[in-house]
């Protein structure tokens, strides 16, 4: 039998220490038997949460027995990561044992020194803070979870779900994760990443600031937005331009501009019926194929499964 370990810290977030239970007490194989053993153990036995206190029936040894170790994430990233809990993680990966994350769990999983180098990804909010903490962290924020072979981390909430899917169908195959879905209600595979969520601010204006450009560009994405245009209406060379985007947003005009007609469409789909011609054509897009080939390509799913996904009733 397959042990899993969740271990709570104090500040465990309640959401993200509930879902291994929920997916791995819900597997079943296809002849009724139970293929996980899950303990939920504490770095002391009474852990704190911001609403109530959790008491566990065991301590960090249990991790001395897991095949699979999952950290849930916190709510305050600046408290300390118990040494204890550090040293326990470390030995259970050099036993062999799987070690996942969820949300911002990924901070306490860094701490151990066993993800650097590593590709990982927590909630988009906290991307920046893990990438800065850790600079031998391939931070990637676009993604639901990262499998590094034995490290996985996860984004957050209902991404840890996806996570803890994709460790039975990696243990008992596609079938039994299938099934482990349906009994969840919940799907085995979501279009898309965490990406879709994301909310990129302009730079705050300052004398140099290229806020004033940047809300004119939000407010005539429909009008043909090159390189040479936007200099002119900045009044400045090509050069120059360049060199302030990257130096204030970090990227080129160009892919600033994408993304301001990607956000515009997908403004348009939550709220409208548009067609997506029509929302092609709104948002800038030269056709119907581009938007679908750039929501493929940055967002990971197409428009219309961003809609059904995203669209308000009252919309």
């Amino acid at each position: 039998m397959h042990e899993v370990v969740v271990v709570a810290s104090h500040g465990v977030v309640p959401f993200d220490l509930s879902t291994p239970s929920e997916i791995f007490r819900g597997t079943r194989l296809a002849d009724g038997r139970r293929p996980y053993r899950l303990t939920v153990c504490g770095v002391t036995r009474s852990v704190e949460t911001a609403d109530f206190t959790i008491r566990l029936r065991a301590g960090l040894e249990a991790l001395a027995r897991a095949d699979t170790v999952i950290v849930p994430g916190v709510a305050d990233l600046d408290r300390p990561v118990p040494r204890e809990l550090v040293q326990a993680l470390r030995a259970a990966a050099a036993r062999g044992a799987r070690l996942a994350s969820i949300c911002s769990g990924a901070f306490l999983l860094a701490a151990t020194g066993l993800l650097a180098g590593k590709r990982v990804t927590t909630h988009w909010l906290a991307a920046a803070e893990l990438a800065r903490r850790y600079p031998s962290l391939e931070v990637d924020p676009n993604v639901l979870f990262v499998d590094e072979g034995n490290l996985l981390t996860s984004a957050g909430a209902t991404a840890g779900i996806d996570l803890c899917l994709h460790l039975v169908r990696r243990d008992f195959g596609a079938a039994v994760a299938a099934d482990t879905a349906r009994m969840s209600v919940v799907a085995l595979e979501r279009e898309g990443g965490q990406a879709q969520f994301i909310v990129h601010p302009p730079p705050p204006s300052d004398g140099e600031s290229l806020a004033a450009l940047l809300a004119w560009i939000e407010q005539n994405l429909a009008r043909g937005l090159s390189l040479g245009a936007l200099a002119r209406r900045a009044g400045t060379s090509t050069r120059t331009l360049s060199r302030r985007f990257r130096e204030q947003t970090g990227t080129t005009p160009a892919h600033w501009v994408t993304r301001a007609r990607l956000r515009r469409a997908q403004q348009l789909l939550e709220t409208t019926g548009h067609a997506v011609e029509r929302v092609a054509s709104l948002s800038g897009f030269p056709s119907p194929a581009t938007l679908r080939a750039r929501f493929q390509q940055v967002l990971g799913t197409s428009p219309k499964s961003y809609r059904r996904s995203f669209r308000g009733a009252s919309a």
